[in-house]
């Protein structure tokens, strides 16, 4: 069996986090690359952290050779201070990140977008998801893979109200998500993560868009 090599961007976050720990115990990867803004203290033989600008990500070389990307990078207007700055990490980081995957070799690119997603959109934040898959689709990967996850749920190292509130009416409401209402439930991070090393394990070359329901399928 030919090992895998996966890179992530993200890993910090609510989904990267259960993703490494899910890649590091799949016996099909054999190690785990972590861009990094600083050192997160993980010890584990299978990850290599490598720290980054992320503001100057496509102007340095490097020599790992990964063969998926998984892309997790996402943050709110209120932690990141402004539209700008958080256009920035949920669209020019990722795509930031996306050309140096390209260059190192990926074939298979995987990415937590939103559902709703959708480039005409009015709405801020899904017009932002939505230019950014447009941009990825433009970069030629052979295998390109969308997932759009409704309302994330877990256990975060940051406090959010609005979303704690929030996971709290869905778990409250979840038995009435059904049918055509069964896209907007609320989803735990594992799910998501283990929906992309799943869909991420195909070899059929195109771009894949994933929405919530699918995600929840999974088992």
């Amino acid at each position: 069996m030919n090992l895998k090599n996966a890179i992530i961007a993200g890993s910090t976050g609510l989904v990267g986090s259960a993703l490494v720990s899910q890649l590091i115990q799949d016996e099909s990867f054999e190690s785990v690359i972590l861009f990094l803004r600083k050192q997160n203290g993980s010890n584990h033989p299978k990850i290599k952290p490598v720290i980054v600008d992320f503001d100057n990500l496509e102007n340095n070389a490097y020599s790992d050779t990964p063969t998926h990307a998984y892309c997790c990078l996402g943050t709110t207007i209120k932690k990141a201070g402004s539209k700008d700055a958080q256009y920035k990490i949920d669209h020019d980081y990722v795509i930031a990140f996306a050309k140096v995957c390209k260059q190192m070799g990926v074939k298979t690119f995987s990415v937590v977008s939103s559902l709703g997603a959708n480039f005409e959109s009015k709405n801020f934040y899904l017009n932002t998801k939505g230019q950014m898959e447009e941009d990825l689709k433009s970069l030629g990967f052979e295998t390109l893979i969308i997932v759009r996850p409704s309302l994330l749920l877990g256990n975060r190292n940051e406090f959010r109200l609005g979303e704690k509130i929030a996971s709290f009416c869905m778990k409250l409401f979840s038995p009435f998500f059904i049918g055509s209402l069964k896209k907007y439930k609320g989803i735990q991070d594992v799910a998501v993560a283990k929906a992309m090393i799943y869909y991420s394990s195909f070899s059929n070359k195109g771009t894949f868009i994933h929405e919530n329901d699918e995600l929840l399928d999974l088992k």
